[in-house]
């Protein structure tokens, strides 16, 4: 297979029926560890929100039982990508999603957010770090694919195009960031548990390799100091090299699931994507996380 097999793949392909192909191409096979980086930077974001980030630290949803909820995000996002929309295992997950956020009184508006960081943050990630920048027909296909998900959580007012959907994420971000307690320590937990996907010699310096990548109104959102300017061009230098070097390999075969991915521990012998995530207790009010059911696994 040649080098650009899948570029020229996604752009034989017309964005307007073939986004879920395009989406999957993308995220399985050209860029998976790019993009696993990239939608994770983007959900660490959302933290600096204060009503998003304090919501997770109530629950203690991000804060004691990080490692499970962590990977309960991953896995309930990948079906649609792997199966398309109407598959049944997508359809369960994002039913089991949609139930989860219906336990919260959360506004539209932060959800719209949301997702505008998963279109806009993953762009932005491959254009500084990526072998190559997404082509206009990839990018295409990402809003389309995140419009067609905002529509089956009834989110309203999804942006139509990129410039949308990056309008949106910087203006929301200017105006919402901002430092709280509880968003903190669910940004630390998060932290914490990326320096476990790391041999111990390296997991400190993983942690300052991460606020080193971050930009300054994300650092100041959560009051963490900033890393020497040398730290900071060094790690953006090992990034971009990487991505430099990925240009020599050939395109890869097989997709990259996130059952693949070795810091995906909690279910060692399977899942069902209908006991994923949290379930709420009948009769307490909101969905106390604390105290979340039992769970089996299959």
């Amino acid at each position: 297979m040649r080098r650009d097999h899948w570029k020229r793949r996604n752009d034989s392909l017309d964005p307007e029926t073939d986004f879920v192909e395009i989406y999957r191409n993308v995220v399985m096979y050209e860029f998976p560890w790019d993009m696993n980086q990239a939608l994770s930077f983007a959900l660490f974001r959302t933290y600096a929100v204060p009503g998003i980030g304090r919501l997770l630290e109530e629950t203690g949803a991000f804060t004691e039982q990080v490692q499970k909820r962590y990977d309960d995000t991953a896995l309930l996002l990948e079906p649609p990508t792997r199966l398309g929309f109407e598959h049944p295992e997508s359809r369960a997950a994002i039913r089991r999603i949609n139930t989860m956020h219906r336990a919260y009184d959360i506004p539209d508006h932060e959800f719209r957010y949301v997702l505008s960081t998963f279109v806009v943050v993953p762009k932005r990630w491959l254009d500084d770090y990526g072998k190559r920048p997404l082509t206009p027909t990839e990018l295409e296909a990402s809003v389309r694919y995140f419009r067609t998900l905002g529509r089956h959580m009834n989110i309203r007012d999804v942006p139509e195009t990129y410039a949308g959907f990056e309008e949106l994420m910087d203006s929301y971000e200017a105006e919402h960031f901002a430092y709280d307690e509880g968003a903190r320590r669910v940004a630390d937990a998060t932290l914490a548990l990326m320096q476990t996907f790391y041999a111990p010699p390296v997991r400190r310096p993983a942690r300052l390799f991460a606020r080193a990548l971050m930009d300054q109104p994300l650092r100041e959102a959560f009051r963490y100091g900033a890393p020497p300017v040398a730290v900071q061009r060094a790690s953006r230098a090992a990034l971009r090299a990487r991505g430099l070097a990925l240009r020599a390999f050939p395109a890869r075969r097989s997709p990259k699931r996130i059952e693949d991915i070795s810091w995906i521990r909690s279910y060692p012998d399977g899942y069902r994507i209908e006991e994923l995530g949290t379930f709420p207790v009948p009769g307490v009010a909101g969905c106390p996380v604390r105290h979340e059911r039992a769970t089996s696994t299959t």
